[in-house]
């Protein structure tokens, strides 16, 4: 049988990001439904046992279960419904602005949703084997560190015995410590960039305190094996070239990736929001709102952060934008924000002269010495040096109204010290 429901505000997705924004709207007289296709809030937050997370959002250091069992409290107000167990299939804006989502679930069959706004929060999904076609057989004991995490985490099963991780992500790095507490022998990390992918503090709880090797500027040239993982070739890089003559073999049956993330964007691009190539998440305003009015995104759907703590703080963000929008009390501008020299990207996409913004960029370097400036329409606004810069590491800064004083273009420059 199909339903039908109206609310004020559609969540899509029940992790740190969606509970965040809804425990924002929940102080104002709005009806919110956060919907989500596990059968338990709280998201990824569930099986990352470890701790570390909550030191600014909650100033307190929680484990994973801990930080999602905080956020849904927050969340579960008289005026927030949960729906989960619920896949959003469809997402259509209506003659009227406003939109209807069609959602799939066991309990209830189809149901089509009528909402004023909706909020994206759908976070990530892990590059895999295939994304980087590395050749070799298919024998069993391949995952993503994120599967394996959640087997050994969540399903109490050990995912083999000797495992190599490729690629030093956050996950992966975790994963090492892991697999490692849980009598599972780790070869190996290995990484083909020149330096760690993952944040330095991971790096060294998680393979220099167990003496876990970290070879950089290597890939893995073949997994081999029959029915179950033999062995995997590795070979050193150089400029980017695999060099097969000097490439060796680490014997293990169980391979982990943990080569990125890929912003679950498909409902996104169906309903026409507009993507930045530079982060796979959307062009966003000041406001966290998409292309298509009425639609914001939040977290790790809008681009990969390292701390669940920065994804809470933007979807708090986004919460309290999506109440002006809903009073009819938004204000958006198309004022530029760009990056040039060293920098992956700036989110937000656009700013408001005159109102105190919050800017998120990834740098592309490694250094000890960098200064990050800012200009408007040529004139320089704001600079501030760092004394360690990483590609893992993300940086936030914030721009006041007096900075911000006029309509224009917003140009953001990492700049290496000599």
């Amino acid at each position: 049988m199909i339903q039908q429901e109206t609310c004020d505000v559609a969540v899509v997705g029940a992790g740190a990001a969606g509970l965040a924004a809804a425990a924002e709207i929940a102080k104002h007289p709005y009806r919110t439904v956060v919907l989500d296709r596990e059968e338990q809030l709280g998201g990824i937050l569930r099986q990352c046992i470890h701790n570390g997370f909550g030191l600014r959002y909650f100033r307190e250091e929680l484990t994973g279960p801990e930080y999602a069992d905080r956020v849904v409290e927050l969340a579960s107000k008289p005026n927030v419904a949960f729906r989960t167990g619920c896949t959003v299939t469809e997402i259509r804006r209506l003659p009227d602005s406003s939109f209807e989502l069609m959602t799939l679930s066991a309990a209830d069959g189809v149901t089509y949703l009528k909402t004023r706004a909706v909020f994206l929060a759908m976070g990530c999904r892990e590059r895999n084997r295939g994304n980087l076609a590395i050749p070799g057989s298919r024998p069993a004991g391949v995952f993503t560190a994120g599967a394996a995490q959640k087997l050994l985490n969540t399903e109490g099963m050990l995912p083999g015995r000797s495992a190599v991780i490729v690629g030093s992500g956050d996950i992966g790095l975790i994963m090492a410590r892991r697999l490692r507490w849980s009598g599972v022998e780790v070869k190996a990390v290995i990484e083909i960039m020149p330096y760690p992918s993952g944040l330095t503090r991971n790096v060294v709880q998680c393979l220099n305190d167990f003496g876990i090797p970290l070879y950089l500027e290597h890939a893995v040239v073949n997994i081999a094996g029959r029915e179950r993982i033999q062995h995997v070739d590795v070979a050193p890089l150089d400029n980017g070239i695999p060099q097969l003559d000097r490439q060796f073999r680490i014997g293990c049956d169980t391979v982990l990736f943990s080569v990125g993330l890929i912003p679950e964007n498909e409902l996104s691009v169906r309903l026409g929001v507009e993507l930045n190539p530079a982060t796979g998440g959307a062009v966003v305003d000041a406001n966290l709102q998409t292309s298509v009015p009425g639609v914001f995104a939040g977290g790790n759907v809008l681009h990969v952060h390292d701390l669940v703590d920065f994804v809470s703080e933007e979807s708090a963000e986004a919460g309290r934008s999506i109440v002006k929008y809903l009073a009819g009390e938004l204000r958006s501008e198309e004022n530029r924000a760009a990056v040039e020299s060293n920098l992956k990207y700036v989110i937000p996409n656009r700013f408001n002269h005159g109102e105190k913004c919050t800017f998120s960029f990834r740098p592309l370097i490694v250094s000890d010495a960098a200064t990050l400036e800012a200009e408007l329409n040529g004139r320089p606004i704001w600079k501030r040096k760092f004394t360690y810069i990483k590609p893992a590491e993300m940086l936030k800064i914030d721009l006041s109204a007096e900075q911000l004083n006029e309509p224009g273009t917003l140009v953001f420059r990492l700049k290496e010290e000599a």
